[in-house]
């Protein structure tokens, strides 16, 4: 059998699990057996196969024919400008999470020392895409999944900056520590409502506790904002990730709790997906 035909092949099974992006994924789980960019499969489409590389493929094609996303099939995913370990400890990272990166970065272009926490670190993708822009910049972990920690260490020494961050297995109600001049956080955020209409490669593979937050969605994003309020220097800035509909619930919130709301941004479809703010009191 020749790539085109095993691609015809394992596109025909993922159709038939109603999987959406089928074509796609048939390409790039060929990619990620046979260890050959895209590109050079397309084409070479009548290259032959071993049977021990079709049996390899085929397997990974059942996995994905049961709803597990690519990433975790791969164990990996790219983000901002690197790759990053991922699996089913940690949320796998989106591209509207760099709309975050980019906003920080342009709010302390000229900023040469800073300590940042991450609330609800998982993979670090965030932490680590920021110290690896801001050389001087040092960061604190944080995330109640010991595994995810687990996770966010190997992605830092993969990225050669685990000296520069302190990893801490907490929840943020039980954390105490030095004052930060930035808070980031993508805190669990789903409502109950959109938590049961998930897709099943995400409802079924990523963990509960990374995109559940409770009935309103608000359960973390509150404790979030309260303990920021002690943890960051004044004019300190909060960077939060939100859902879809708590635009304005997250706005009166930093209100409350004393935080100017100095930018609120769109991400790709036009629906607000960030808000930086900056404790004033």
């Amino acid at each position: 059998m020749n790539y085109r035909n095993l691609i015809y092949k394992g596109t025909s099974i993922l159709k038939e699990s109603f999987i959406k992006t089928a074509q796609i994924d048939a390409e790039l789980l060929l990619t990620i057996s046979l260890k050959k960019s895209r590109e050079k499969i397309l084409l070479n489409l009548e290259n032959k196969l071993s049977l021990e590389e079709i049996k390899k493929y085929l397997d990974l094609i059942n996995r994905r024919k049961n709803n597990e996303p690519i990433s975790f099939i791969e164990g990996k995913r790219f983000f901002w400008k690197n790759e990053f370990i991922v699996n089913k400890n940690v949320l796998t990272p989106r591209y509207e999470t760099e709309i975050l990166i980019e906003e920080v970065l342009r709010m302390h272009n000229t900023s040469n020392y800073i300590n940042v926490l991450d609330v609800g670190v998982g993979s670090g993708c965030i932490l680590i895409s920021l110290l690896l822009e801001k050389k001087n910049w040092k960061g604190t972990a944080l995330d109640v999944c010991s595994l995810a920690l687990k996770t966010a260490k190997c992605n830092a020494k993969m990225q050669q900056i685990e000296n520069r961050i302190k990893f801490i297995n907490s929840d943020i109600d039980n954390f105490f520590s030095r004052k930060y001049d930035l808070i980031v956080s993508n805190p669990p955020y789903i409502n109950k409502v959109s938590y049961n209409n998930l897709d099943l490669d995400v409802k079924a593979y990523e963990p509960h506790k990374a995109l559940y937050g409770g009935i309103n969605g608000l359960d973390t994003i509150e404790k979030v904002v309260k303990k920021s309020k002690f943890v960051l220097k004044n004019n300190g800035l909060l960077a939060l990730e939100i859902g879809h509909d708590q635009y304005y619930m997250v706005k009166e919130l930093l209100k409350k709790n004393q935080f100017y709301i100095l930018k609120s941004i769109k991400d790709y479809q036009n629906i607000y997906r960030c808000l930086i703010a900056k404790k004033i009191k």
